[in-house]
């Protein structure tokens, strides 16, 4: 088995199946990333990945290798975990795809299954990579050799148990083809579920399309909050009382490598006019770090501080809670913008290593030292534990906590002298 593409994805991918007992060629264009694997140290981050991974390369059932067609030859079975990107007009850039579509095309042979594991728009197994492998093999989908798409359902941080435990897609272009890509992924999957490639497709992308949406809805719901000064933590816990209720948790903006593109993707071919839900959903959590730096200048400017002279400290520039993650973070724009205001700003995150340009400081409080202003932009556990007044301690006076994730008890920071602002809470006294 060949996995092409090693990223957060194909590695726990390859892993899993040379743990489940397949020689597995880990295929990439970066030599870092190849040597890392083969040395049994990935570069990266995963709970359980090391030790599967260094376990597997020691039983010479796993390595890596820089993509070369010599590599991939005689191989049974080929997924495709390469990253898709979309371009600034919201369309695929199908760049990584088709250059692994040429090199499995060319090594195709009778019998060989063909699994796309890729986040692609609606039509792209019909449309690009059936007629693009056919024409590089000269064999014929369905009847010569096998095509499916399998569609990722992971997340960082649970990347290995979501692969095994997590529902799996297996969309076939034909019955035979589901049936194949099903008995494989059914020796690492528990739960296969067997469909056809088109439905597989939308499938996928209604998922994350649901989620962004959610998170939308959250977000303006928070920023009506502040308008009417009531709590939209508290309105959120009320809502989601009712059986048939559950409202996702605003936040400072969405990022990863799924929900600020998988929505674009899904509405890319189509031809409603119907769809406005969907951009306004991305324009709404677009928005929001915007919002935050607005939040920051607001309050600063009623502590009497001078943008030009202020420290501000931001913890957490991972895109989600409890990684190292920093793909599309609204971490980035955020310190962006603060930082063409003039502002000093630190960064501190347990896991990422990412400043986006703030001086990167590997302790909370020596990060937090001599700060006017600190911001929460990621809810990790450990900044859930915070204690405002040990931050007390080392901030200057008239301190500010602008808290984006809402892990601050608000009473709590003002009782040790924070002038408190949260999303959804806005700022009283």
């Amino acid at each position: 088995m060949t996995v092409l593409g090693s990223g957060y994805v194909g590695l726990p991918t390859a892993a899993l199946f040379a743990e489940a007992g397949f020689g597995v060629l880990a295929v990439d264009v970066r030599r870092k990333v190849v040597e890392s694997i083969n040395s049994g140290v990935p570069i990266t981050k995963e709970p359980g990945l090391q030790e599967l991974v260094k376990r597997n390369v020691l039983a010479g059932k796993f390595k890596a290798s820089l993509n070369s067609q010599a590599d991939l030859r005689g191989t049974d079975a080929f997924i495709i975990s390469v990253q898709t990107p979309i371009y600034k007009n919201k369309r695929l850039n199908p760049t990584f795809l088709n250059k692994a579509l040429e090199d499995v095309g060319r090594s195709c042979h009778s019998g060989t299954l063909v699994v796309v594991s890729s986040t692609i728009p609606p039509g792209t197994m019909a449309n690009l990579v059936k007629p693009k492998l056919e024409a590089l093999s000269g064999l014929r989908a369905e009847s010569d050799f096998y095509l499916a798409y399998v569609p990722e359902r992971i997340a960082p941080g649970r990347a290995l148990q979501e692969f095994i435990e997590s529902p799996r897609l297996v969309g076939g272009i034909g019955p035979n083809s589901t049936k194949v890509a099903s008995e494989l992924f059914r020796t690492v999957c528990k739960n296969v579920i067997e469909t056809d490639a088109a439905t597989a497709e939308v499938a996928k992308l209604a998922e994350n399309t649901f989620r962004d949406i959610n998170i939308a809805f959250a977000n303006q719901l928070a920023l009506i909050c502040e308008d009417y000064g009531v709590d939209a933590k508290k309105v959120i816990e009320l809502a989601n009382t009712h059986p048939r209720v559950s409202i996702h948790t605003p936040g400072p903006g969405v990022g990863g490598p799924c929900l600020p593109k998988d929505p674009y993707l899904l509405i890319s071919g189509a031809k409603s006019t119907r769809r406005d839900i969907v951009r306004t959903a991305r324009r709404i959590n677009d928005s929001m770090p915007n919002h935050i730096v607005k939040m920051t200048l607001q309050a600063l400017k009623g502590a009497n501080k001078d943008v030009r002279n202020v420290k501000v400290t931001v913890l957490g520039t991972a895109y989600k809670a409890d990684v190292a993650d920093s793909r599309l973070s609204p971490a980035e724009p955020i310190i962006g913008k603060l930082l063409r205001l003039g502002m000093k700003v630190t960064a501190y995150d347990p896991y990422c290593q990412e400043s986006f340009g703030a001086e990167k400081i590997e302790d909370i409080h020596e990060a937090a030292r001599d700060s006017d202003c600190i911001i929460i932009l990621t809810d990790h556990t450990e900044f859930k534990r915070i204690d405002p007044q040990t931050l007390r301690n080392v901030v200057k006076e008239n301190p500010i906590i602008i808290d984006a994730r809402r892990v601050i008890d608000p009473d709590l920071a003002k009782a040790f002298g924070f002038k408190y602002y949260g999303l959804g809470y806005g700022f009283r006294n």
